[in-house]
């Protein structure tokens, strides 16, 4: 297609993965749409990369429609859609959980995912080919206690995209998971609402990933050779070998 036509779609696209997600596709030619809550932000970064920023509230059926409604009226079709908009709340075990972070982390790291993906799927299918990346981690198939809440809805974005890579079977459309470890980004501040010093003794004494180096994995799946797919893919720090097992100096 020419370059015109290859538009990639990225949600929470105003930090972390999803900026640099949105910058790494940009410099692959494609033209970038950037949704997230922080319009000002995306604004910017779009403004930077001749793309466009759209609101897209992940948790808000109408704000997915809306922003897909805005997509398709200024584009024919969407080669790449990244489903990064996530997050963690809390790390206390089941018993002492929240009912608040459960849902936000269900809404957000579940329903987003599915709702986003069938809204989108009329215009990656107008595509000659396309492809949907998820953004999982390695707690879609790990777990840890104080996480179950977030491993359950890592594990639920495994299943999805286990699923659409069958029901899309035939069809030109490629499905990946990209499954992070360690990555230092707002995760852990967002995680453990904004306590800094909490959120930094999650990196200490190791090097953990950046949004880019997640990004770069993102950028070189989605330009493989068309009869190429990439099921899945686990990046983690050389520090990082488990979840729970990480390397650290003192």
């Amino acid at each position: 297609m020419p370059a015109s036509d290859r538009v990639a779609v990225v949600t929470g696209a105003s930090s972390g993965i999803g900026e640099a997600t949105a910058r790494g596709l940009a410099k692959a030619s494609f033209k970038v749409v950037l949704g997230a809550r922080r319009e000002d932000r995306i604004a910017a970064i779009a403004g930077e990369l001749g793309g466009r920023g759209l609101h897209l509230d992940v948790r808000d059926l109408a704000s997915i429609q809306a922003f897909v409604g805005a997509i398709a009226a200024e584009y024919a079709q969407v080669e790449i859609l990244v489903n990064n908009a996530g997050l963690a709340a809390g790390l206390q075990p089941l018993a002492e959980g929240s009912d608040d972070d459960w849902v936000q982390m269900m809404e957000t790291n579940v329903l987003g995912v599915l709702r986003v993906t069938k809204a989108m799927l009329p215009l990656l299918r107008r595509a000659p080919r396309s492809h949907i990346v998820n953004l999982g981690s390695v707690a879609g198939f790990e777990v840890y206690p104080g996480g179950v809440g977030y491993t359950a809805s890592k594990h639920a974005v495994r299943a999805i995209t286990k699923t659409l890579r069958l029901e899309l079977l035939g069809e030109p459309i490629r499905v990946t998971e990209i499954e992070p470890g360690m990555v230092e980004t707002e995760f852990s501040l967002v995680r453990f609402k904004g306590d800094q010093q909490r959120a930094d003794t999650v990196y200490q004494g190791m090097m953990p990933l950046t949004g880019a180096d997640v990004a770069d994995c993102i950028v070189w799946a989605v330009t493989r050779p068309p009869h190429v797919n990439i099921d899945e893919m686990v990046v983690r720090p050389i520090a990082q070998a488990t979840v729970r097992d990480v390397a650290r100096q003192a």
